[in-house]
């Protein structure tokens, strides 16, 4: 394998590591519920299939331990890269095939836990590379570079997605079914040529990285260091009542996630909006995401500026009462473009604003002592535990109840959000750990 240039600036490796990462991720976790709904499935089955895929990312701490042991994090991360360009591109070709659903949901599973891997290297090719002066003078560029992933996914590809099968294939955008296959495998082989372009454009500039002075030697000492990890963390004083925050903060968007771009994208005879894939991506997927990151960045203002224990059910008020936002679309159904937006857009930026605290609490409260960044990942697996859940039955739930009535029931499960904030406990000072880089998961 060609080393990379020890001098290449971080500004050549940084932002494509962390977009090729996005891009990945929300095309597996959140793009393919679109697909899925365009193709005809229900809204059960849609919702329950995407929310699968998250599984990978929720247990990735497991065997974090297990991929540092091998070779470089530059080779997983080439490796992982070039297995899902591949893998969509596999997934292109066999939607061409009768019976392609059965072949689609394996490949999609076996590339979330490759998707996971490459998270994991490109996490310790930036910490091994960098020193911790450097870590916090290109924290903001990681972030945004993260953020840019799902703009491109879930807004680009969508919209593109709807332009090419009514402008390019000539279908009626308002017809879910097997017509939009040929629209979706261009899409697949949009996403596998860019990650192969982005696999070997690392392979030219990413270090390698270092291997960290605590990683194990062996499947033993691996073992050995999940198991001390994990009862370190249970012997924190508080823990349950953490754990339950960082599975119940964000419980009402979990709900809300997958239904919310089915609500814009079904007809009014169900209930839903009726909108294009072309206004869902422009909406959801364009000017939502930009209202997250803007309500993440005065969130964390906030948050710096009056401190976390004075402001945490603040945060837990913005981001689950803006719910009602769609509770009032599918009441009144508006068909003004600008009513929508807004409406999206109002939900987005007070999630990004309260998001913020979740993260925060969980890298000063959970995590600070002898193995904090597993810890971390701990809490940040535990709120993907809540995705995985609740996005598993929140289809089955809406077909049930309809929109109106499930919009209702997402405002109910905002209580136990709050419950969980009011109690959530505080054994550390604020601000007694410093604040790490991460980077926001869309919702």
């Amino acid at each position: 394998m060609r080393r990379a240039d020890a001098a290449a600036s971080p500004l050549l490796w940084v932002p494509t590591g962390y977009f090729t990462m996005a891009l990945g991720y929300v095309m597996l976790t959140s793009v393919t519920a679109i697909m899925f709904k365009n193709l005809g499935m229900d809204n059960g089955r849609a919702a329950q299939y995407s929310s699968l895929l998250i599984l990978a990312y929720t247990v990735k701490p497991l065997f974090a331990p297990f991929v540092e042991m091998y070779r470089t994090k530059k080779f997983f991360v080439l490796c992982a890269q070039v297995l899902i360009g591949l893998g969509f591109a596999g997934a292109a070709l066999a939607m061409g095939l009768p019976g392609y659903m059965g072949i689609l949901m394996p490949v999609f599973f076996a590339l979330s836990f490759v998707g996971a891997t490459q998270d994991i290297a490109s996490d310790g090719v930036y910490v091994t590379s960098l020193d911790s002066r450097k870590q916090s003078l290109y924290c903001g560029i990681q972030s945004l570079s993260w953020n840019i992933g799902p703009i491109v996914a879930a807004g680009g590809m969508v919209y593109l997605s709807g332009y090419l099968h009514t402008q390019v294939f000539g279908h009626d955008p308002k017809v879910f079914g097997p017509a939009w296959i040929e629209a979706w495998r261009v899409i697949f082989f949009l996403v596998a040529a860019l990650t192969l372009l982005m696999a070997a454009w690392h392979w030219r500039f990413m270090p390698e990285g270092a291997r960290a002075a605590d990683t194990p030697a062996n499947v033993r000492g691996a073992g050995r260091i999940l198991v001390d990890a994990f009862v370190t963390l249970f012997q924190k004083p508080g823990v349950w009542r953490m754990i339950a925050f960082a599975f119940l903060f964000r419980l009402s968007i979990g709900f809300l996630e997958k239904i919310g771009p089915f609500f814009m994208v079904d007809p009014a005879a169900k209930g839903g909006l009726g909108l294009s894939n072309e206004m869902l991506g422009l909406i959801y997927g364009t000017y939502g995401l930009a209202a997250v990151l803007l309500g993440s960045l005065l969130g964390g203002l906030y948050v710096a500026r009056r401190g976390l224990k004075a402001t945490l059910f603040v945060l837990c008020c913005a981001v689950n009462i803006p719910n009602a936002t769609f509770l009032l679309m599918s009441v009144y159904l508006p068909t003004s473009l600008v009513a929508i937006t807004a409406g999206v857009v109002i939900e987005k930026f007070f999630f990004g604003f309260g998001a913020v605290g979740f993260m925060i609490y969980l890298m000063q409260q959970l995590a600070p002592g002898k193995y904090t960044t597993t810890h971390y990942a701990f809490g940040t697996g535990v709120m993907g535990l809540c995705g995985l859940v609740t996005g598993v039955i929140s289809g089955h739930l809406q077909e049930m109840m309809g929109y109106v009535s499930y919009f209702v029931f997402v405002m109910v499960a905002t209580i136990p959000s709050f419950l969980a904030t009011w109690f959530a406990p505080f054994p550390h000072d604020d601000g007694s750990e410093p604040v790490a880089c991460t980077q926001a998961v869309p919702a």
